[in-house]
């Protein structure tokens, strides 16, 4: 959260979606007017109507999309995303907003300078977007796309909104540093909550493996996700159940940075009776969407682990954590290495940690200690990595 700003809620984004901006949600388009720019007017898109029948509990999941839909949200993400990014006057940095919706936080960006890449996959909001592109000056550049279908495992030429990740770099005129080298794009969206920790781990393992966005360097995103998926990002060994191996991996491979937290009903959304569809969860909290900053760590390819093993330190992290309460000497034993004690003791961790009380760097070290043993086989490893790469495109 921003410091000395309290969350707008009911009293702030939530009153002014309340009384002045569920119209635009049923179709009556006014004017917008941002800082003496007139825009054309906006149309926000109903889902499409199903053919067949749809399980009802299954239809908010896959339906439902949230949108910033209040000025005053967007200025408030608007200042989070220029934080470290070119302060000051001149030009900002080039900005991929995925799923922009209406626009509210497209124009807002764009009266701040910034050079925005929209990229949006639905063709009714694609049409006031390609209008708002049309009236500007390359500022804006507008791309028919998902974010969450870039590079699927499908053959042949892809078909909107599916699209290559070298294909939309192209267009944007991005090209590929080195990692170590500074920050080639920065990202903005929210994250559906349907699916959505598998979208986390798609990040990761594409953010490792240096594929897909990342084979350009380290593309910085800011996401909102949900309270949930944050509190687990953030957690600190010894809580088992919700530290977990996405935990370790993300705290190792990101730099986490909290801009900003907004009560879920100052988004609009894509449901016609405007309900918000929240999943509840008795363990963690879940009240907010969490505005997070995920900067891949400049300094994640030392040692032992590269992209091309990173599979396998993916891997053996997950399965550390099957058993989150087992000692590491027992997980250890179980990859048929009898030599563990002495491993442990060069490493200086002890012989009764459990897994769930290692620090990611524990892990990062215990992996290339284990790399560097002649006892050690990465294919111990091969075919639950084979196995797990079938499903990780969705």
């Amino acid at each position: 959260m921003l410091a000395g700003r309290a969350p707008l809620g009911a009293a702030g984004c939530g009153r002014l979606l309340a009384a002045g901006l569920r119209p635009l949600l049923c179709g009556l388009p006014p004017c917008w007017v941002t800082a003496g720019r007139q825009y054309p007017a906006l149309r926000v898109a109903e889902p499409p109507k199903e053919k067949r029948p749809v399980r009802k509990e299954q239809r908010s999941s896959l339906v439902v999309r949230r949108f910033i839909a209040c000025p005053q949200l967007a200025r408030t993400v608007r200042r989070c995303l220029r934080r470290g990014a070119g302060a000051g006057p001149g030009p900002q940095p080039l900005l991929l907003e995925f799923a922009p919706g209406p626009g509210i936080l497209t124009r807002s960006l764009l009266d701040e300078g910034f050079r925005v890449v929209a990229l949006e996959s639905n063709s009714d909001f694609l049409t006031d977007l390609k209008s708002l592109e049309n009236s500007l000056d390359g500022q804006l550049k507008v791309i028919h796309g998902d974010f969450f279908r870039l590079d699927p495992l499908t053959k042949g030429a892809l078909k909107p909104p599916a699209v290559s990740s070298d294909k939309l770099f192209e267009t944007m005129g991005v090209t590929a540093v080195p990692w170590r080298a500074d920050i080639p794009l920065k990202i903005f969206g929210i994250v559906p909550q349907h699916l959505e920790r598998n979208r986390l781990w798609r990040l990761i393992f594409a953010m490792y493996e240096c594929s897909s966005i990342y084979r350009y360097g380290r593309v910085e995103l800011n996401l909102f996700i949900s309270e949930k998926e944050y509190t687990v990002l953030t957690a600190k060994p010894g809580r088992s159940k919700i530290y977990q191996a996405l935990t370790v991996l993300a705290q190792l491979g990101y730099e986490i940075e909290l801009l900003h937290k907004e009560p879920w009903s100052s988004f609009a959304t894509s449901l016609k009776n405007g309900g918000l569809a929240i999943p509840k969860t008795g363990r963690l909290p879940n009240d907010h969407l969490c505005l997070v900053r995920l900067t891949p760590q400049q300094n994640l390819f030392t040692g032992g682990l590269k992209p091309s093993n990173a599979s396998t330190f993916i891997f053996m992290v997950k399965q550390s954590f099957a058993k989150p309460k087992s000692r590491l000497t027992d997980r250890l034993y179980s990859w048929s290495l009898d030599n563990s004690d002495k491993l442990l003791k060069a490493l200086e961790i002890p012989k009764n940690a459990a897994m769930y009380n290692l620090y990611p760097e524990d892990y990062k070290r215990l992996f290339e200690a284990l790399q560097n043993s002649n006892m050690f086989a990465e294919t111990f490893f091969h075919d639950e990595v084979l196995a797990s790469t079938r499903i990780t495109n969705f």
